[in-house]
C-alpha cells in the first residue's frame, strides 16, 4: 500500500471477511501475500498479490500464485492485473480480457486463466 500510495480504505473491504488469505515467508519474516475469493461456483478471484522488493525476481511470486490457484477447486480464475505486471501473470497462464482500465490511478488489465475440466 506504501509503495503505490495506495490509501488503507481503498485496500481494505468486506471481501476480507470471507477471502482465503495466503502469506509467504522468508526466513521468518512476511514476504508476499494474496487473497482468493470463490466468486460463483467454478470461479474464483485473485486479488492483492503483493510481494516484496527483496523478493522480486526470485519466484516467490510464482509459487505463492502456483499455491492459492492449487487450493482452490475453480475452474477460472481472474484478477485484475497492474499493467506492468502482465507479463508475471501470462507466464503463469493469464490472458488479458476486456478493455484496459485505472484503479486508484494505477492501469490495469483483467485477466483470466481456465483450467481444462479433470
Amino acid at each position: 500500500m506504501a509503495e503505490q500510495n495506495v490509501p488503507a480504505e481503498e485496500e481494505q473491504d468486506e471481501l476480507d471477511a470471507t477471502a482465503r488469505h495466503f502469506l509467504a515467508r522468508v526466513d521468518g519474516e512476511p514476504a508476499g501475500t494474496l487473497r482468493l475469493i470463490e466468486t460463483a461456483p467454478g470461479t474464483a478471484k485473485i486479488s492483492r498479490v503483493a510481494v516484496r522488493r527483496a523478493a522480486r525476481g526470485t519466484g516467490l511470486g510464482a509459487a505463492l500464485m502456483r499455491h492459492a490457484e492449487g487450493a482452490s477447486d475453480a475452474r477460472i480464475l481472474y484478477l485484475d492485473a497492474q499493467s506492468h505486471a502482465l507479463r508475471f501473470y501470462e507466464k503463469l497462464g493469464y490472458e488479458v480480457f476486456g478493455e484496459a482500465f485505472m484503479e486508484v490511478g494505477i492501469p490495469h488489465c483483467h485477466m483470466r486463466k481456465v483450467r481444462p475440466p479433470e
